[in-house]
């Protein structure tokens, strides 16, 4: 056990994501957010909110900012978000009056949202790569096994024959479904975050959703006047990631069971067992029926975390932060587990009489 099992040292060789993973280190956070900035002095110089020179020189003397990690943790630890010591820092390492112009007009929940935004587009990217690399791989399975007879069952009981077709289609269409909602949300869902104190970009006089705008071109992100305390859309992407573990749990507890009987299914590569080593477990198909419910049990959560009081809350922000990178490891972790199942499988499905 540990706190992290996607990261452990060993518990990773099965729960591990070497490309969705870093996304959310640290290092990442501290570079979309150092874009967040710069982007948002180009924007407001643009608009005629800041001196051209002031961006430029915000620009310049970021490029390359390395943040006293030390002092970010201290300041958390004082502000409960790291925005006012990180931005403390960028202030002292853009200098002179050029410096007062980093963060004009944002606050905090600005600069983390925007960060996560531009996160969850690239692992958004990543998962429907891998949706559409599994769907293939059904495809293969189908026009390989498709014909082959196969035991039907309703309530864990022998029915009537069905085809191993028949069965590789309830794997692949839910997920074709996921696809087609992933790509539909992956056009609006996006958004910039930029509200400043309260929401109203009180700063900018009528120049605010001008400057927004400019910011989320900046950004290749939708504008979107500020949702600070409104999370719909973060609700909606994280019934997505369950859907999609859910179907795959669907296709890994199917997988479990005809192994259990072994007449029909045919896999490569199982776990091997300390006590009986003539045993091969399926451990990546039990492996995506465990992440499925823990991505089911993980959206009761994240739905909780809708719940913003006001303007503005810490508490449901906060437990967003330790719902929402989890439900995104273990979806692209269930994902790369069933493009590896599916190659397992070397034949589905009786032979034909």
């Amino acid at each position: 056990m540990s706190l992290s099992p996607f990261e452990h040292p060993f518990l990773a060789g099965i729960l591990g994501d070497a490309e969705i993973a870093p996304l959310f280190s640290a290092e990442a956070d501290i570079a979309a957010m150092l874009r967040f900035e710069i982007a948002l002095a180009e924007a407001e110089a643009n608009c005629g909110v800041i001196p051209a020179d002031a961006a430029a020189a915000i620009a310049s003397r970021l490029s390359g900012f390395v943040p006293d990690m030390a002092a970010l943790a201290s300041g958390v630890a004082q502000d409960g978000v790291v925005i006012p010591e990180f931005v403390r820092q960028l202030r002292q390492a853009v200098g002179g009056p050029e410096g007062e112009k980093v963060h004009f007009g944002a606050t905090s929940q600005d600069v983390i949202d925007t960060s996560l935004m531009l996160r969850l587009k690239t692992a958004t990217d990543i998962i429907a790569k891998r949706l559409a690399v599994l769907s293939v791989g059904l495809s293969a399975l189908a026009d390989r096994d498709g014909l082959r007879p196969l035991m039907g069952y309703t309530r864990m009981q022998a029915a009537i024959a069905i085809t191993a077709g028949d069965r590789i289609g309830s794997w692949r269409a839910p997920l074709e479904r996921s696809a087609v909602r992933l790509a539909e949300f992956a056009a609006h869902g996006f958004a910039v975050q930029f509200g400043g104190a309260a929401g109203t970009l009180e700063k900018f006089a009528d120049k605010g959703p001008q400057v927004r705008a400019a910011l989320a071109a900046r950004l290749d992100l939708v504008d979107r006047p500020q949702w600070h305390s409104q999370r719909d859309n973060i609700g909606e992407l994280a019934g997505l990631l369950s859907l999609i573990t859910g179907s795959l749990g669907k296709f890994g507890q199917d997988v479990a069971l005809l192994a259990e009987t072994g007449g029909e299914i045919r896999l490569s590569g199982g776990g091997g067992s300390s006590a009986m080593p003539h045993k091969q477990n399926p451990v990546a198909a039990e492996l995506l029926v465990t992440l499925a419910r823990f991505n089911a049990t993980q959206l009761s959560a994240l739905h909780q975390s809708l719940v913003h009081e006001q303007e503005r809350s810490g508490a449901a922000w906060v437990l967003e932060w330790l719902t929402l990178p989890q439900m995104v490891l273990a979806t692209g972790v269930a994902l790369v587990t069933a493009n590896r199942l599916a190659g397992q499988i070397e034949r589905l499905g009786q032979d034909r009489a």
